[in-house]
């Protein structure tokens, strides 16, 4: 009987692995400004041996997607950040955006052996590979990671569901990786047709939403386990289910931050925020990458006995960035706007009435009214986003803990 852990590192302390992933910190960094010339250019003045705790590494700047694109257009194709040239790597990729990631030549590149172990993918299982293999790394995630453990590929592809269900009539595999919608779509049509698909009892599912809804009605059509995993083209996998199903547990490679979107500010533990993720990849490496994501950290372990840090899952996006009468307003302008006043805790700007006719009210926690704050925040608001704006002090707690900072609440109809 096999282990249930991929390897040993999923069940150490949570000291122990605290402590390994700040040791290695200063060599990430120093290996990153010697390698790569736009780290070098992010990271000017930085002093490797004093990155070595998440205080130091907070003080780093944050990478987003904009960011990365505007990179690769000054410095083609990877904007400077990788540490070797784009022909000794393993595969070149293009999402929409377009952003340009590169696949480095190493077993298990993308680090999702993981997610598809949790899932009970074992050693001479097939795996019907549902991502699509043309251009973007979906499906080169699965791939790498089947094969690093032992398993049969079908690269199937998305599409030509007559041809899938054949490919499952006849291969039998052990699992289905891909979005649910797919493989929806293909459980409705063997049913409709009577193709015999009973074989699959393990379902991975990744780059959608699963609701609760749509889980409960795969199990009642036979697969017995139904997981999810959450990555990103720029940094592979980055935290996957397990069958506890109480949340999403982070990869061993990766030091995860949840921080105030808009900022690089890290949020106490529970509270919603943009993941950030720094990547030990040596090819490339990714140090403090804004995701653009929403989630949140769970306390304690996982009931399955891994003890890496869990996250809520997916939660929405973290850029909020809307138009008001004319000008856009941007989740970094809030938190600017918060950081000049000290006494504010986490603040919403609320955005309602109707287009060409709307208003803005900032509502901020604070513990008590100070005397002229909200008038002062007035004018914070005038200041940073050119535009007039109404201010509600309100309670501390009083807020949705759901991350979002710009909350578009205006009628379109």
């Amino acid at each position: 009987m096999t282990s249930p852990y991929y390897d040993d590192l999923e069940t150490r302390a949570p000291e122990a692995r605290e402590g390994a992933l700040m040791a290695r910190l200063p060599g990430l960094i120093a290996h990153a400004i010697a390698k790569a010339p736009g780290w070098a250019g992010i990271l000017a003045g930085v002093e490797p041996k004093s990155i070595s705790s998440r205080k130091a590494l907070a003080m780093l700047p944050v990478l987003r997607k904009d960011d990365l694109r505007a990179l690769q257009d000054e410095r083609p194709p990877f904007g400077g950040l990788a540490t070797i040239e784009p022909g000794r790597m393993g595969r070149l990729f293009m999402s929409p955006g377009p952003i340009f990631e590169p696949e480095p030549v190493r077993e298990n590149s993308w680090r999702a052996a993981r997610a598809m172990w949790a899932a009970g993918i074992r050693p001479g299982h097939i795996v019907q590979n549902c991502f699509a293999y043309h251009l973007t790394p979906g499906a080169w995630m699965v791939d790498s990671a089947a094969r690093a453990i032992g398993c049969a590929v079908i690269p199937a592809g998305i599409g030509q569901t007559e041809q899938q269900i054949e490919l499952i009539r006849m291969y039998k595999p052990d699992a289905f990786v891909g979005t649910p919608s797919f493989l929806r779509i293909i459980i409705e049509k063997a049913r409709e047709t009577g193709a015999d698909i009973s074989k699959l009892k393990r379902a991975l599912l990744g780059a959608e939403a699963l609701p609760p809804s749509l889980r409960k009605w795969f199990l009642e059509q036979g697969v017995q386990t139904v997981l999810q995993w959450y990555g990103t083209a720029d940094l592979g996998n980055i935290a996957y289910e397990s069958e506890a199903m109480e949340g999403m547990i982070l990869d061993e490679e990766l030091i995860l931050e949840i921080v105030r979107p808009g900022t690089g500010e890290p949020v106490t533990d529970g509270e919603v925020g943009e993941i950030v993720i720094t990547s030990f990849s040596s090819e490339y490496p990714m140090i403090r990458f804004g995701t653009g994501d929403l989630s949140a950290v769970m306390a304690g372990p996982s009931p399955c006995g891994r003890t890496n840090v869990r996250i809520r899952g997916w939660m929405g996006r973290a850029d909020q960035t809307t138009k008001v009468r004319g000008m856009f307003v941007r989740p970094g302008q809030i938190a600017e706007i918060v950081k000049r006043h000290p006494e504010i805790g986490r603040a919403r700007l609320v955005i309602s009435g109707e287009m060409a006719n709307d208003t803005m009210t900032l509502r901020c926690e604070v513990d008590a009214t100070s005397q002229g704050l909200a008038e002062r925040v007035v004018e914070t608001i005038r200041d940073v986003t050119s535009l007039r704006g109404e201010v509600e002090l309100v309670a501390r707690g009083t807020l949705p803990n759901d991350g979002k900072v710009i909350e578009d609440a205006r009628k379109y109809d």
